[in-house]
């Protein structure tokens, strides 16, 4: 009772801290679990637990470094700069392709799993076309919002890193399964798209325009002069083949994802910025991102370590198990996916994932559901998520826009929501988690 006691309190704690701003996620990921260790007399071994967690995630916090330093020299070498171009030069002055394509090309480049740069090429790349066309930017912030939200399910993404780190488990585990559910989201965003774009289309009709020119749009870090000054246009064919194959093999899983994404930078880096300070600058430039990702996910190794170590997490799904009626518990995977949806919404990812996931996922066990599916299941209110205005990137986004946050939620909400579901039944339909599984 004691164990079961300190947990929820120290996971309650750590929400109330990160939720009400008192402490970063990084800071409180690190120093609340060693209070409460602490308080419930555990002082020997603690500095095991804790270096245990941590060497549990650095798979993770490896993955993570090397996959934003990859996709971030892409970026600055201009593999995208063509695909914007070409899709701006398709769309022309058709509302319905213009939607279309803003939503099409979200999707490929929220591949990069950041959902800053993400905004950044999108809404640089189409706001202008929005405005010249009369076409409301809501649907532009709406398709951009949830495309990402689907798309942010990626291995290097942050939901499947977190719940990867948070249930020791592989996040290409959770990912493959999940790619129908995936595709299944992306269809469900694109008739909303269509149907958006329908809308626009009956009321401003198609409106000719010329085709845009790309190159005054800066798609990377810095000024416009910096960005152009790192692209290597030469380098597109070269990049993307390294890219594809990239995809191929880690679709494969022919070689760790670690390992992959590793090898992969030190190849693009050297063909794109063969001189050693280009390379220095290039790093560089992507270094804050690396350490605001990797950072967290290290800290969360003392937090999980502690967590399993002392005993709370057993302790804590024996409680929830006690509460929770027996012809309810083989729908547990159902109900994670369920109550990821205002879950993710009304917390951070930090505190859903390193908080409430792991209880559900040891007392689902119980019932014979593995980690792995409630990691799946966790993961399906991603799209709904990234409205929440507890993430930083949706302030960048509506401002970048020009809406007010209020009108982009109301707008997007529903859809969202949408989307997500659709994505639940695709979990189930497709086997990635099962709609019910008792323990026998």
């Amino acid at each position: 009772m004691l164990l079961t006691v300190l947990g929820f309190s120290m996971v309650t704690c750590f929400m109330y801290l990160i939720m009400t701003k008192r402490l970063t996620a990084l800071v409180a990921l690190i120093v609340v679990p060693i209070v409460f260790a602490l308080i419930g007399g555990f002082y020997a071994g603690l500095g095991t637990m804790m270096l245990d967690g941590i060497k549990t995630l650095a798979p993770t916090g490896v993955m993570l470094t090397f996959s934003i330093l990859y996709f971030g020299i892409m970026i600055d070498a201009g593999l995208f700069d063509s695909l914007v171009r070409c899709i701006l030069k398709i769309v022309k002055g058709d509302p319905l392709k213009v939607l279309v394509g803003t939503t099409i090309l979200t999707m490929l480049v929220s591949l990069d799993g950041d959902s800053s740069t993400t905004y950044m090429i999108v809404v640089a790349a189409f706001l202008p076309l929005y405005q010249r066309l009369g076409m409301s930017v809501l649907g532009l912030t709406c398709v951009v919002n949830i495309a990402n939200g689907i798309m942010n399910i990626s291995p290097w993404g942050g939901p499947t890193a977190r719940a990867a780190a948070a249930l020791h488990v592989d996040a290409m585990d959770i990912f493959l399964p999940m790619v129908p559910s995936m595709l299944l989201g992306c269809a469900c965003l694109l008739f909303i798209a269509i149907l958006l774009g329908r809308r626009e289309r009956a009321r401003l009709g198609v409106i000719a325009v010329d085709d845009f020119h790309n190159g005054s749009i800066a798609l990377g870090n810095g000024s416009h002069e910096e960005c152009d000054r790192n692209r290597r246009p030469h380098m597109f064919w070269p990049n993307l083949l390294l890219t594809a194959t990239m995809i191929g093999v880690l679709m494969a899983g022919i070689v760790p994802i670690q390992v992959l994404f590793m090898v992969c930078f030190a190849i693009a880096v050297m063909i794109n910025y063969p001189h050693l300070e280009q390379q220095k600058e290039r790093i560089s430039a992507h270094a804050g991102n690396v350490l605001a990702v990797t950072s967290v996910i290290f800290a969360a190794g003392i937090f999980t370590g502690i967590l399993s170590g002392t005993g709370m997490v057993d302790a804590m799904a024996k409680g929830l198990l006690a509460v929770i009626p027996d012809a309810f518990g083989p729908y547990l995977a159902v109900f994670t996916a369920l109550v990821s949806i205002p879950f993710t919404f009304f917390m951070s990812n930090d505190a859903f994932y390193f908080g409430i996931l792991p209880v559900i996922a040891q007392t689902a066990a119980t019932y014979g559901i593995s980690h792995l599916e409630i990691a799946r299941a966790s993961v399906v209110g991603q799209p709904v998520h990234l409205l929440s205005p507890l993430v930083p990137s949706l302030y960048l986004l509506v401002a970048l826009a020009k809406v007010d946050l209020g009108d982009h939620q109301r707008f997007a909400l529903k859809w969202a929501l949408l989307v997500s579901m659709a994505m639940l039944v695709g979990g189930v339909m497709f086997g990635a988690f099962p709609l019910y599984h008792s323990a026998s």
